[in-house]
């Protein structure tokens, strides 16, 4: 089994490729999102505590929270699954899933360092591993929160960026795009789409007057015709 060991704190990722039944045995029957002692999988991670975070089976299904089952299941799923994007309002799909109990059939497992022993294990919580950010917050609130910004300053010279190489040697600079930032330009859009529905319901409510006045200028003439024949016949 291939354990996938990822430390938060450092960006840091290591793999271990496990045969050794008594170690895998420990996993056993364990649930996602339960902590494990670290020197179950020998005195290297003696100290650490990990938690399981999910994994795959040897046919590459994913497991799924929630499932009891240390099978593969097929559950009918709707938006707001996880391992489901929906095509269509109200498409359901069955699909197949792992369950959330470890068991001998998975190949790979995750696992999370929660908490870090005494000594450094190479790769995964030394310094040396320690891999920078390379992706920022997009959202404009959330970058005028972590730079502590004002909205009077421009949220654009904050956005984190990247170089990329290219094929040709040059290297280009990337940027994500910024959400929900309010400009000059989305607020007279706004304004646009105010002022389109306002004058839309002004149309209506002068359509629905002129027709209810011309109902009742029927109504009114029906009437005259009724009471004209019915003067007529007295005669």
């Amino acid at each position: 089994m291939q354990l996938n060991l990822a430390n938060p704190s450092t960006g840091a990722m290591k793999v271990l490729d496990v045969d050794d039944e008594k170690i895998l045995s420990n996993f056993y029957d364990m649930r996602m999102a339960q902590e494990v002692d670290g020197e179950l999988m020998g005195d290297e991670f003696k100290g650490y505590v990990f938690k399981i975070s999910g994994g795959n089976d040897k046919q590459g299904f994913p497991m799924m929270q929630g499932v009891l089952a240390a099978t593969r299941v097929r559950i009918l799923m709707q938006k707001g699954f996880c391992h489901y994007r929906q095509r269509r309002d109200g498409e359901r799909k069955r699909k197949s899933v792992r369950g959330c109990i470890v068991g001998p059939d998975l190949s790979v497992l995750n696992l999370l360092v929660v908490k870090q022993g005494d000594a450094d294990v190479p790769g995964l919580t030394d310094a040396e591993s320690a891999q920078p950010a390379r992706l920022g917050p997009k959202r404009a609130n959330n970058i005028r929160k972590l730079f502590n910004l004002s909205k009077e300053d421009n949220v654009k010279e904050y956005v984190m960026s990247r170089e990329v190489s290219q094929k040709n040697g040059k290297t280009t600079t990337k940027r994500p795009k910024i959400q929900r930032l309010i400009t000059a330009k989305t607020l007279s859009r706004k304004r646009a789409r105010v002022a389109t529905k306002q004058a839309q319901r002004q149309k209506s409510l002068k359509e629905a007057a002129a027709y209810e006045a011309l109902r009742q200028k029927r109504i009114q003439e029906r009437k005259d015709r009724r009471s004209s024949r019915k003067s007529s016949r007295k005669e």
